[in-house]
């Protein structure tokens, strides 16, 4: 019979961060309001959710980082918003962001939910910020919770029974 992993996503006595970017706040706001409320909604205390926000998404991965290396927080959801412009700036930011923010999991074991979006244009990022395509913010908070119960049942995991 095969073994299935896939625990209860419950945020309770867990500790997340959100970092998010100051670039196009007025997108990132949304999601990040949309992280928050999932956090509480699946069982993180409102003391358990720590808000840090830098310039831009290019900047993620090093506080994401140095969140990661303090122990101090189970998951980490990184929030921002990259809008294609007229020049290649637009994939050196997302691509740069999105490497960084996948080699801080795998240097240090700390799940990210990356929730940056990439959108050619504002309207693609306003439908995907809480609109029409949902908040993905909020599915990254989701994501992030996931995650911890699934690293903490894989860490759990003995030889014999896998």
């Amino acid at each position: 019979m095969v073994k299935r992993i896939h625990p209860l996503a419950t945020g309770t006595d867990r500790r997340v961060a959100i970092v998010d970017t100051a670039w196009n706040d007025f997108i990132v706001r949304n999601l990040t309001e949309g992280a928050i409320e999932t956090l509480k909604r699946q069982g993180v205390a409102d003391d358990h959710i720590l808000h840090v926000t830098v310039p831009g998404a290019f900047e993620l991965p090093i506080a994401v980082r140095q969140l990661a290396e303090t122990g101090a927080v189970d998951a980490i959801v990184a929030l921002g918003c990259v809008i294609r412009g007229a020049t290649p700036h637009f994939e050196f930011v997302a691509g740069e962001a999105a490497k960084g923010v996948a080699s801080v999991m795998a240097d240090t074991g700390v799940p990210v939910a990356f929730g940056v979006l990439t959108t050619d244009t504002i309207d693609q990022a306003i439908e995907r910020a809480g609109t029409k395509l949902g908040n993905k913010g909020a599915e990254a908070a989701s994501v992030a919770i996931e995650m911890i119960g699934t690293l903490a049942a894989l860490k759990g995991m003995r030889r014999d029974e896998s």
